[in-house]
């Protein structure tokens, strides 16, 4: 589903105030996979998101997403995207919100009604289609932004820490919801985030990245099976909070932190 091959990111090349942001990335994520990137704050996590989104151009490097290079894939409308803010019009019922991308791709009024409603029903928010955002929580409104992103049924689901300003409770709900969603769609996600938790809970593997300029230091397979409330509380879940967390510190890291009593880190397989 994605390819990103030697991309590096530069922004005001030449001049005053020149950054790197990415160097030399490389990725690849298939079909139906869940992939976390974690990194340091200002490693370049959500600039290698917009560098697949093709929202920024690389300076160098290839970045390839199902199959055809990223701007061919923006234009085909190959993947939805959800932000930190829900990004909702007020002015917009919550249905007519979801409806927003097929009425810019000029999709039938009834049949627009009909996907609305399924997408409402998947997020659990048939019964607010008539209200306006101002009268949803935080978290039913990002419920709405993912129903929003997923109507026009793109395979691919780039998210940019949907879930950074919710309180705790509501975070691991939709969690939750989120995983019960692409299971039952299929969709392909890339989800950045800041917290190690959220990224064992959700992924089937986490990309780490390093300080900037940010490079993808470690790839970590986490094998928890069926995500269900219990895996928060199973020994195999710390371990990979704690391999994670390790190779956020890198190589020079100290005594390797274990998970509790007689626990050790899972393996790592690391991409460079």
């Amino acid at each position: 589903m994605i390819e990103l091959s030697g991309v590096t990111k530069v922004f005001n090349p030449g001049r005053a105030g020149e950054v790197t942001a990415v160097a030399a990335a490389d990725l690849t994520v298939a079909a139906g996979e869940f992939v976390s990137l974690i990194g340091p704050s200002g490693c370049g996590k959500s600039t290698l998101l917009r560098l697949i989104a093709d929202l920024v151009p690389p300076s160098s490097g290839t970045v390839t997403v199902a199959g055809k290079p990223a701007a061919r894939a923006r234009r085909d409308r190959d993947y939805g995207m959800v932000f930190q803010k829900a990004g909702l019009f007020d002015w917009r019922t919550v249905r007519r919100n979801v409806e927003l991308p097929l009425e810019l791709r000029g999709t039938g009024r009834s049949e627009r009604h009909a996907r609305a409603a399924e997408m409402l029903e998947l997020v659990g928010l048939s019964e607010f289609a008539s209200h306006y955002p101002a009268q949803l929580s935080g978290g039913m409104q990002q419920r709405v932004s993912i129903a929003r992103a997923l109507a026009d049924a793109p395979p691919l689901l780039l998210m940019d820490e949907p879930f950074g300003a919710l309180d705790e409770m509501t975070r691991e709900r939709l969690q939750g919801e989120l995983l019960r969603i692409c299971a039952a769609t299929g969709t392909t996600v890339v989800f950045v985030t800041h917290s190690i938790d959220e990224a064992v809970f959700l992924s089937g593997r986490v990309a780490v990245m390093s300080a900037r300029p940010g490079r993808i230091t470690d790839v970590i397979d986490v094998d928890l099976g069926e995500r269900t409330e219990a895996v928060r509380q199973a020994p195999e879940y710390f371990g990979y909070v704690t391999a994670v967390r390790q190779a956020l510190r890198g190589p020079a890291a100290a005594v390797p932190e274990q998970a509790g009593p007689a626990e050790s880190a899972p393996a790592v397989r690391a991409e460079k």
